[in-house]
């Protein structure tokens, strides 16, 4: 850990004010429940995006993990948001949030701590430094795991000492057996549910230790929005084409992407249109002021050759005009 982040976690208070708040007048879910929060945001809560749409079960989901410590796993594919709705959720309950990306280069001793030669009165001396599990452990934290199923199995052997339910943690190099903190939670998402990379879409993805997926309390599946809301999304992201006379352009933008969607799952594309593409192609859009090239800088040229005269299908059956590739498309 570097020394500034030593000097935020040792300003950071172990023991902050909480209040209850309601389910419903927070996350506009038809609920009355009361879920705890913390009174003040700190540091590390991130901040609150207002045009982020809830999954109503899947906020349910994770609420039970703030309010009942029940360990959460976010599946879906990619661009559905499974992180940013764990944010978001952390950020309205003022809740201090953390995230570790597992990708490969994540190893074991990253995560518990291992011993750093450091300077002490002039003198070099060995000192064990914690890694971020141990640190976010003993902190009001939300512990993210993304990509959790792309972990190397010495990582996926730490968590499942995380996932346990007495929470404990030994670091063994130390002989010392940590606590969790009473506000310590544990979250994670994958693309997979532990089959590793069956469609090709996730190289990299591995498959997952039955009896560790089974320590999860929870596994809430977030899928893609619906029409209305992936629409209201891109407006709100791209306030330039937020305007009434916009949204027939952007709702064949939407079905564009919802066709990629169906066609992944007929076999018939191997890459699909996510709402985050939808958004890139939304500000291309505005940048390039030609909705065909646009998509293609944005999404086409990403395809398989092979692959690429479907999307101009798709492009042609919304937008009523082929997908030319001289740049000469329609305009936004």
């Amino acid at each position: 850990m570097s020394a500034p982040a030593k000097a935020a976690t040792a300003a950071m208070p172990l023991n902050i004010p909480m209040h209850q708040v309601s389910v419903r007048s927070v996350f506009g879910i038809d609920s009355s429940l009361q879920v705890a929060a913390f009174t003040e945001p700190s540091e590390h809560v991130p901040e609150v995006d207002t045009a982020y749409r809830f999954n109503p079960e899947v906020t349910l989901a994770l609420l039970a993990g703030f309010s009942h410590n029940r360990r959460v796993l976010v599946q879906g594919l990619h661009g559905t948001g499974k992180s940013t709705h764990i944010e978001q959720v952390a950020a309205r309950l003022n809740w201090p949030c953390v995230r570790i990306n597992l990708d490969g280069h994540i190893s074991r001793l990253d995560l518990v701590g291992r011993d750093a030669v450091v300077l002490r009165e002039g003198q070099q001396v060995t000192e064990f430094q914690q890694g971020m599990v141990p640190w976010a452990l003993q902190r009001p934290m939300a512990l993210i795991f993304d990509e959790y199923d792309a972990g190397r199995p010495d990582v996926m052997f730490v968590i499942q000492r995380l996932l346990e339910r007495e929470g404990q943690f030994t670091l063994l190099d130390q002989n010392t057996v940590l606590r969790a903190h009473p506000q310590f939670r544990l979250f994670a998402t994958s693309n997979t549910l532990g089959l590793g990379n069956l469609n090709g879409l996730y190289h990299g993805a591995q498959r997952l230790n039955h009896a560790q997926l089974d320590r999860w309390n929870l596994v809430a599946a977030l899928n893609y929005l619906s029409a209305a809301e992936e629409t209201a999304i891109v407006a709100a992201r791209v306030p330039a084409l937020a305007g009434p006379e916009h949204q027939a352009l952007l709702a064949q933008m939407v079905a564009v992407a919802d066709l990629t969607r169906k066609g992944f799952a007929l076999g018939d594309l191997s890459t699909v249109m996510s709402p985050r593409t939808v958004i890139s192609w939304a500000e291309n859009l505005e940048i390039f002021k030609d909705v065909a090239l646009a998509l293609r800088l944005s999404f086409v040229n990403k395809c398989d050759e092979a692959e690429r005269a479907t999307v101009a299908e798709y492009f042609q059956r919304c937008f009523d005009q082929p997908l030319q590739a001289d740049g000469d498309g329609a305009h936004g």
